[in-house]
Order: C-alpha cells, then sequence, then structure tokens
C-alpha cells in the first residue's frame, strides 16, 4: 500500500486478523488497509482457493527434479519478485529500524523458510494430498498454542470440542487403528511440523510487530525477502547446482512462487481488507479438498476411504476452534 494512505484509510485499518492458515506473513496479524476492487470478491476467493490447493502438486512436481531447498528458494525468489514489482508500482518502501527487521527475520523463518522447506521435503515421501491435509491442522495447532500464549484468548467448551475433533480426524487420516500401517513417518511428521510453525509464527508476529506503521505489503515484501536471503544461504550448503533444468519442473517453481505465494498473498490481503479476516480464513477449508483432488486426478495418487472421511472431520474441528462467542 502507498505510504500516501489517506487519514480515512487509516481509519478504517483492520488491526490483529486471525491469520489463516498458509498466509505465512506478518502483515497478516498486523494492519490491513482496504483498496478499492474491480474484481468480485468470491472470484478471488475462488482464485486463492485454487492457487493455494494446487500448490502442494506444484510442490511434488517440483520436488521430482530438484532438491526441496533448490524448490524453496525458487518458491520465495519468485514470490518475492512479485511483491517488489508491486510496493515498486504503489510507490511503497520497505520498513526501517533494527529492532522491526530483526522481528522480520524471525517470522521469515518461522512462517516462509522452515514450513516451506518442510513441506518440500515431506512431499519426498508422502503424496501431496496427505500433505495439503496436514496444512488443514494448523488452527488446531493455533487454537492448543493460543490457549497458552494468548491471554486474550480465553477456551469455550465448542473450541475445546473442535480441538479434539480436529486431532481425531488427524489419527483417522492417518490409520492409527491399523497401527500406522502404510505410513511414512518422518515425511508426516515434517509436514505437521511445517503446518505447526505457521502459528508459532503469527503468535510471536502478534506479539512484536502488532499495530506497526509499515504498510501490509512492506512488511511482506521485507519478510519474503528476507526468507529468500535465508535460503539463499542455506541451499548450497546442502545441494549442488543441477546438471539439467526440466522444463515442466522449472515451470512449476516458477507458478509455486509467481502465483501460489506472490499473487496469492495479494489477493489474500485484499480479501481480509474487503470482507474481514474471519471472511477470508475460510479459504482455509478449500484447500485441502482442492490438494486432494489435484493429487488424484493429475498424480493419479492413490486415496483410501479414511483419507477424505479424516480430512473433513479435521475441517469440521477446524471450524469449530476458529468459532466466537457473540457478543452483545
Amino acid at each position: 500500500m502507498s505510504s500516501a494512505t489517506t487519514e480515512a484509510d487509516e481509519a478504517r485499518a483492520r488491526t490483529l486478523p486471525p491469520a489463516p492458515p498458509g498466509s505465512a506473513t506478518a502483515a497478516t496479524a498486523t494492519a490491513v488497509r482496504p483498496p478499492r476492487r474491480t474484481v468480485d470478491w468470491r472470484i478471488r476467493f475462488a482464485v486463492l482457493s485454487a492457487v493455494w490447493g494446487f500448490s502442494f502438486l506444484l510442490i511434488k512436481v517440483g520436488t521430482g527434479a530438484y532438491a526441496p531447498f533448490q524448490v524453496t528458494f525458487g518458491r520465495l525468489f519468485f514470490g518475492t519478485a512479485v511483491l517488489a514489482v508491486a510496493m515498486a508500482v504503489r510507490r511503497d518502501r520497505l520498513p526501517s529500524g533494527l529492532r522491526t527487521w530483526g522481528h522480520l527475520t524471525v517470522a521469515a523463518f518461522l512462517l516462509n523458510a522452515l514450513p516451506f522447506s518442510l513441506f518440500a521435503y515431506s512431499e519426498l515421501t508422502i503424496p501431496s494430498t496427505l500433505a495439503g491435509i496436514c496444512n488443514a491442522t494448523s488452527p488446531l495447532w493455533g487454537m492448543a498454542l493460543s490457549l497458552v500464549a494468548l491471554s486474550e484468548d480465553r477456551p469455550t467448551r465448542r473450541r475445546v470440542a473442535g480441538l479434539g475433533i480436529g486431532f481425531l480426524g488427524v489419527l483417522t487420516v492417518l490409520g492409527a487403528w491399523q497401527g500406522f500401517s502404510g505410513l511414512d513417518f518422518s515425511g508426516t511428521a515434517m509436514a505437521l511440523l511445517a503446518s505447526l510453525s505457521y502459528p508459532i509464527g503469527w503468535i510471536y508476529v502478534r506479539r512484536t510487530l502488532a499495530g506497526s506503521s509499515h504498510s501490509h505489503l512492506s512488511l511482506t515484501g521485507a519478510q519474503l525477502g528476507l526468507a529468500t536471503v535465508q535460503l539463499a544461504v542455506v541451499t548450497p550448503l546442502f545441494t549442488t547446482v543441477p546438471d539439467s533444468f526440466p522444463l515442466v519442473p522449472l515451470l512449476a517453481v516458477i507458478a509455486l512462487g509467481v502465483l501460489g505465494t506472490g499473487l496469492a498473498l495479494l489477493i489474500q490481503y485484499g480479501l481480509v481488507a474487503e470482507v474481514g479476516p474471519t471472511t477470508a480464513q475460510m479459504v482455509t477449508y478449500f484447500i485441502p479438498v482442492i490438494a486432494t483432488a489435484a493429487g488424484v486426478a493429475l498424480l493419479d495418487e492413490h486415496l483410501a476411504w479414511n483419507t477424505p472421511v479424516g480430512a473433513l472431520i479435521v475441517l469440521v474441528g477446524a471450524a469449530l476452534t476458529q468459532s466466537r462467542p457473540k457478543r452483545t
């Protein structure tokens, strides 16, 4: 958002919206200013759901030819490029202050570098459908952590019940009654750890960057840029330059960065500003559905009955954890 935002826009700014899983930016937990929109929000909502749902398929295709760290680096690089262009068009500036940059460095690791890398590594051994469903557990982790870390987030019977139902769904997806037979523990654990990293990052951001005077675009661009630098340091240490660059996996990585990271974040902030965080975060419940459909239809991934049933239970539990008591 331009630094020339009017006082009226500032008055309409929304502070501390709950960050939807997969949003992966500090700005979601700070302030969003509502711009003018020409495309109906329902269309943008559908596009965002599709883009994030297909991201797990793109990760799978990308890791078929490139190392997970290379896929993550490419994702962050092209995503940062999109936001850099948006900042240039809107004449927005990067945040100032060493303290802010220090907090953004931690946020970049927890919300981008770590979970993106974990998802990429997990899909070496687990289907993209399972990775997408694991991503849907973020509201459950967030609910459990907020009860401990956020004093203003009081538990209710419905939300506690949602937490229990959600983790029952996780056990159903993993096939707990049959001893987790055929399950790759390392890949599944990395995917679940990635989904846990998001709410840890959101809580950190709420405690350190909430109420920042910088625009959401400025914070997001800086955060993704820092995550890109982090991967630029790590990637050469654990990977080697590929001998060839297969076109389809390369296009998958580019699409993952341009669409699944850069463009998706711009769409998300517009939705939060226009329809509010509660409606915008409903995209969370469409992501595993689209990820599962894409994996089965395009990658011929096997789908046992317990996977969609467990995913549905997870989504019901996640929805209950996000419920809030009605205000009089």
